[in-house]
């Protein structure tokens, strides 16, 4: 894995008048894994993405990408990175594999063997022209072009667009290659499913800010979950309403069922010291739910 980041922000910022569409922007992706970068459209998610490829000049605030600076090496830093844009943009007249020898020869070349696997992989139509393509089709020929060159970063902005689960599902399984590879994606999205399976870590990004930046497992573990206990007996609400973290309790006979965001061993003590325990159910909450709390009126971060 490399010593270099293989994407740096610091204090990065981006006004366009009087809109702040990125604040303070502090941020690091790893070499060796696959980063996620949440938020509800507006956030700053593209307009991050844009000032880091020098799409976009920042207001204030710098960039590197693999340890070079975004604005005075950004010609290099196009050779190792793979981008698909949220609005990717193509010739209609060209088949997709116009496209891809293309851009192939603007690289320099690729391993033709590794497009055609590609290609198998996603179910890609490269015989038809890129405008009688449907939108998910042409984004298989767009991930294509992102993967085709093996860079040392892929930047992806919303790429699983139009892609039926199926494809979905094996475009993460290339995500992970990548990162096995010690290679980075950064992957921004608010398809929250998607980046829980894939990511290593994600990034919230709220109103130009970001707000957190959390290990996927770390992020979940802190999540509220729904526990359902059954016992051999009647049991009462307020022996579990006065454990740490429990919420909400609701009691029916033999059951009940709460909202719990402490530790499973104290929770499981108390009810054990109290009735004699017959099962177990709990339902962690995923990044959809967590989300949702970052976004919720009046959240605290």
């Amino acid at each position: 894995m490399s010593e270099q980041p293989a994407i740096l922000t610091e204090t990065l910022t981006k006004h366009y008048g009087e809109v702040k569409a990125l604040v303070d922007l502090d941020l690091e992706v790893r070499m060796g894994e696959v980063f996620g970068f949440l938020g509800p459209n507006g956030a700053g998610k593209t307009t991050m993405i844009r000032t880091i490829l020098d799409l976009i000049h920042p207001t204030s605030g710098r960039a590197s990408i693999l340890g070079l600076d975004s604005r005075e090496d950004a010609v290099e830093i196009r050779r190792h990175v793979g981008y698909l844009p949220s609005d990717l943009s193509m010739y209609p007249n060209l088949t997709g594999r116009d496209m891809i020898t293309y851009f192939s020869n603007l690289r320099g070349g690729v391993d033709k063997a590794y497009v055609d696997d590609l290609a198998e992989r996603l179910q890609a139509d490269l015989a038809k022209k890129v405008g009688d393509l449907s939108s998910g089709n042409r984004q298989k020929v767009g991930l294509i072009l992102t993967f085709m060159s093996r860079p040392q970063l892929l930047i992806m902005d919303e790429p699983s667009t139009g892609l039926d689960p199926l494809m979905q599902r094996e475009f993460q399984m290339m995500m992970r290659e990548v990162a096995v590879e010690g290679r980075s994606v950064f992957l921004s999205s608010h398809t929250l499913s998607e980046v829980q399976r894939v990511a290593d870590r994600v990034g919230i990004i709220r109103n130009a800010r970001l707000v957190d930046v959390e290990f996927v497992d770390d992020l979940r573990s802190k999540a509220i979950r729904t526990v359902e206990l059954q016992f051999d007996g009647p049991v009462e609400a307020d022996v579990f309403a006065a454990v740490p973290g429990v919420r909400d309790v609701e009691v029916a006979s033999h059951h009940a069922t709460m909202s719990f965001d402490g530790k499973m061993d104290t929770l499981l003590r108390t009810a054990t010291e109290h009735y004699t325990l017959v099962d177990v159910n709990t339902q962690e909450a995923d990044l959809e739910e967590i989300f949702l709390e970052y976004y919720r009126e009046g959240a605290t971060v």
